[in-house]
């Protein structure tokens, strides 16, 4: 992964179509961009390239991959791995009746109470969409999770 700006973003996608969207409006953004297929080539990539954040689709060729990677990484030894930040972006709210973060207004459940995640956005996201998104997390304005399970607080 080429340095550009000096941040990098994994993003794990499956469809080839929206990998290369979404590396050109981040490279264009300033990010270097690596992309994995599925979950597993995510950790691993993860693993060997320890990203600034991670751009996860949640449904992949084998259902949901995208939560299982979320909780891999949580549970991950190693601790850069683990905290690494990650937004979803997905369709799966146009697809299943899934709610995995709360409404503003739920009085019951946090963020992280769904997902462990910091951010989350809807396709189609537009370019500016993603790149305000993930400005925010990085600069640590995301009020999700942040490095810890609730197990753990």
């Amino acid at each position: 992964m080429a340095e550009v700006g000096g941040k990098k973003v994994l993003v794990v996608e499956d469809d080839p179509d929206a990998v290369e969207t979404l590396k050109i409006v981040l490279e264009d953004g300033g990010y270097s961009v690596s992309s994995a297929r599925n979950a597993e080539e995510g950790l691993e990539k993860v693993h060997a390239e320890k990203p600034d954040v991670i751009l996860l689709d949640i449904m992949m060729p084998s259902g949901t991959e995208g939560f299982h990677l979320v909780w891999a990484l949580r549970k991950d030894e190693d601790q850069a791995c683990r905290n690494i930040p990650i937004i979803v972006l997905t369709a799966i709210h146009d697809r299943t009746w899934v709610k995995f973060y709360p409404d503003t207004s739920d009085p019951v459940y946090k963020p992280d109470e769904y997902l462990p995640v910091q951010g989350f956005l809807d396709k189609p996201a537009s370019s500016e969409q993603v790149i305000n998104k993930i400005e925010e997390v990085l600069s640590g304005e995301s009020t999700a999770f942040r490095g810890e399970t609730r197990s753990e607080a």
